[in-house]
């Protein structure tokens, strides 16, 4: 028997403004509550993190709290091998600065709905996943997987939140390590920046050949830091003292009291002189 219109249209992916596809998501299969999450193929041309190529990176709003990114990367598993998934408060570009974290000094994230990025190894699993079918629900908690919520995810965050001071005390060791590698690492690249840009007296600065063979002045932190501060001495030198016409005059004044009290000075050391008899002027 063939299916009714109905049940067709219900087999079609639903596109929502903006490009979205909206997708179904159940918690476990005894519920009836259905949660809506809306999918779309990652295309930002301002992207130039490498972990989110644009041509199998999928985007997805909406996603709720008891998801972590573990429960993501199972759940759309079923469309294609999922590389990486990276969970957020907010859309925005990567920002990885410094030593990564440990789970230890990370701040308690927000019990709120966040946004995705989930990275497949092939562009066809984000049209496998912008298709499916919307009376098809994601059930998210399975025998297979099991989701905690209410008091025993409470209780299992209250027993993992304490930590051995060994296992502590090996976590701050490698990250200090680490930092310390880095600070080494970006003290040595600023030394051999400042040995390239070494300028002499004129301004005239050493090129060196570079690592392709190329003569060129490499843009560096070194030397745009001596090249403002030699835009500012030029500045400072250009400067007008005296632009008004009061303050020609003012100065004019002080440079006369400042020539009669030396004139004064000099008056009294050379009476000094003749009363002591040691006056020469010949």
């Amino acid at each position: 028997m063939a299916p009714s219109g109905r049940n067709r249209a219900n087999n079609k992916a639903c596109v929502i403004p903006g490009g979205f596809t909206a997708l179904s998501l159940k918690f476990d299969s005894d519920t009836n509550a259905e949660h809506k999450i809306y999918v779309k193929e990652h295309k930002v041309r301002t992207e130039t993190s490498s972990h989110r190529p644009l041509d199998r990176t999928l985007f997805v709003l909406n996603i709720p709290p008891y998801c972590s990114e573990d429960v993501v990367k199972e759940l759309f598993s079923q469309f294609g091998t999922v590389r990486s998934v990276e969970l957020s408060d907010h859309p925005g570009s990567l920002l990885q600065s410094g030593p990564k974290l440990s789970r230890f000094f990370k701040p308690a994230e927000k019990q709120a709905f966040k946004v995705g990025y989930i990275v497949f190894d092939r562009s066809s699993s984000i049209a496998a996943a912008k298709s499916h079918p919307p009376n098809l629900p994601l059930v998210v908690c399975s025998t297979k997987r099991t989701v905690q919520t209410g008091v025993q995810k409470w209780i299992k965050q209250y027993r993992d939140s304490f930590v051995q001071p060994d296992t502590l005390q090996n976590v701050v060791d490698e990250f200090m390590k680490n930092f310390d590698k880095m600070k080494e690492e970006e003290a040595e690249r600023l030394k051999q920046e400042e040995e390239q840009q070494k300028e002499d007296e004129e301004g005239w600065v050493k090129v060196s050949r570079g690592h392709k063979g190329n003569k060129a002045r490499p843009h560096s932190e070194a030397a745009d830091r001596k090249t403002l501060q030699k835009e500012m001495r030029k500045k400072k030198r250009k400067e007008l003292l005296n632009f008004y016409s009061w303050q020609h005059k003012n100065t004019q004044k002080e440079h006369i009291a400042e020539l009669r009290k030396k004139f004064e000075e000099d008056k009294q050391r050379i009476a000094l002189l003749r009363a002591q008899r040691k006056f020469r002027p010949y």
